[in-house]
């Protein structure tokens, strides 16, 4: 097969470090290709630097055997590159078809002509599979359909190189099947696809070659058939890595976390989205709460930790009533929190490394002193957690926290709320965009917290987690608490039945098999 794209010696640097440091990659025409590296490998500097985000200190760039200058969006598309960010890049308030053609808005006398565009985007979205709303805000469809829109904006401009950047990092099990399939439906198309992951399971199901990069430097490109996930997983990180949570046996203690009778309602519809919930957690468990996503498990982490308030029942921390509590309190009181959406609510983007890492702290007598803030100390603090938590950051603490990578940005999060040493921590997919080396890190971490005598209420979407991690799994569908189950004795077939509502073990349909949805 012959290389569509091919990019030689490309070296990046930013302040304090080296992002790219003469990586070489081959892109073949119908081919998925994986990047796989630690987070802050460098892997979505180069994707930046092919399509023109960034221009390179050195190297060169070839498409079809030819040199070409990329120094803008612009000139990738007119190339036939487009790009999946992280991140997405959509307007919240525009609708989905108007998303798909900003940029090569077709006009009519001065107006935007829109019919032709949505018959050709319909006729997209039925081809490849990616069905869609043109008419949906971008603020009311979800993440996997947001994505959708991230694909369709490449194919509506004939991109015939598309890059995906962490594509599954945020999406549900159902919808990265779908995304899998989509994939190779591309390629089966004549696209080729540079796919940026850290999920090896993933290499290995859709992936024809991978190119493996550690601390900048390219490591090497590998034939995914005949290389198994040890393998790669070593080569990421540069030693072996337990892909298996160790652990003693829990040994749980007093209740440090119950809730009862807790409904959140919907404040559009008044529907309840959080129906009646009680549980317990107590020192020494991990608890976790397993279900497909938008099943309720947002809301009732927003009331735990005070984000939003419940409509009904009530939450104690080691026996104070916190229902009611604000976030500072219940912080106070011992509960920490490493939230779903870090950008949201888990870091302030335009402070530095430093900053955000005594969020919770900065008022207390360690790093204030009659309201002013102790400088030297907040970066001495900062130095120590970045060097014990292992947080990438060219600048170290005066690192500016926008510009790290997600992972790192994570780390980050982690290392605030753990060393806070709380007596709960709620932790929601706190593995999110996480190596494999990260990950085995944060299990550990997570592990030590319940060790050390916290309790943990771990929500989780992946299965493989739920099931290594968890010492208890709660199954929440439609709001509702419907199984409580040992990871030693449930199968992730029953599991799955539970997720789906097909089965109940809570209340009056203990251990019987509920309506077939």
């Amino acid at each position: 097969m012959e290389a569509v794209i091919e990019m030689r010696g490309i070296t990046k640097t930013f302040p304090g470090i080296i992002a790219n440091d003469k990586i070489n990659l081959d892109l073949l025409r119908g081919e998925i290709h994986a990047l796989l590296g630690e987070n802050g490998a460098g892997k979505s500097t180069l994707m930046s630097i092919l399509f023109g985000l960034y221009q390179p200190d050195e190297g060169e760039i070839f498409k079809n055997g030819e040199a070409v200058s990329v120094n803008g969006p612009n000139d990738a598309t007119r190339l036939g590159i487009g790009m999946v960010h992280q991140h997405f890049k959509l307007v919240q308030n525009f609708t989905v078809l108007e998303n798909i053609v900003l940029g090569v808005e077709s006009t009519k006398h001065g107006f935007l002509s829109m019919d032709d565009a949505r018959t050709r985007v319909l006729n997209l979205s039925e081809q490849y599979g990616l069905s869609i709303n043109p008419d949906s805000l971008i603020s009311d469809i979800t993440v996997g359909m947001q994505q959708r829109v991230e694909i369709l904006k490449m194919l509506y401009r004939d991109n015939e190189i598309l890059i995906f950047d962490e594509p599954t990092a945020v999406l549900t099990p159902q919808e990265i099947d779908e995304l899998m399939s989509i994939m190779k439906g591309l390629v089966a198309e004549g696209k080729s696809i540079l796919f940026i992951t850290h999920k090896l399971a993933e290499i290995k199901r859709v992936a024809d070659r991978c190119t493996v990069l550690r601390k900048g430097r390219y490591i090497g490109t590998v034939d995914v058939a005949s290389t198994d996930v040890e393998q790669l997983s070593e080569m990421m990180v540069g030693r072996k890595v337990s892909l298996v949570v160790e652990k003693e046996d829990a040994v749980p203690a007093e209740v440090v976390l119950a809730v009862k009778g807790l409904t959140v309602r919907n404040k559009a519809t008044g529907k309840s989205v959080v129906n009646d919930v009680t549980f317990e957690v107590r020192a020494g468990e991990i608890v976790c709460i397993a279900g497909i996503d938008g099943n309720g498990q947002s809301e009732l982490v927003y009331a735990l930790t005070g984000i939003r308030p419940a409509d009904e029942g009530s939450i104690k921390l080691s026996e104070e009533d916190i229902s009611h509590a604000t976030v500072r309190r219940r912080s106070n009181a011992g509960m920490a929190h490493i939230p779903e959406d870090r950008h949201r609510h888990g870091l302030v983007l335009d402070y530095n490394l430093a900053y955000n890492l005594v969020l919770q702290t900065y008022f207390t007598p360690r790093f204030q002193s009659h309201g002013f803030l102790r400088y030297g100390e907040i970066y001495s603090y900062a130095d120590e957690l970045i060097k014990r938590f292992d947080i990438r950051s060219g600048q170290g603490g005066r690192t500016p926290t926008r510009s790290m990578s997600g992972g790192n940005q994570q780390k980050a999060i982690v290392a605030r709320e753990i060393d806070r040493s709380p007596k709960l921590l709620v932790a929601v997919q706190p593995t999110r965009g996480l190596d494999v080396g990260a990950i085995e890190y944060i299990h550990k971490q997570l592990v030590a917290q319940r060790t050390g005598g916290a309790g943990v209420l771990l929500v989780s979407l992946e299965l493989d987690e739920v099931m290594n991690v968890s010492d208890r799994i709660l199954v929440i569908y439609e709001g509702r608490i419907v199984a409580d189950v040992s990871p030693k004795e449930a199968t992730l077939q029953e599991l799955g039945l539970y997720m789906s509502g097909s089965k109940s073990n809570v209340g009056a349909g203990v251990g019987k098999e509920g309506p077939e949805v």
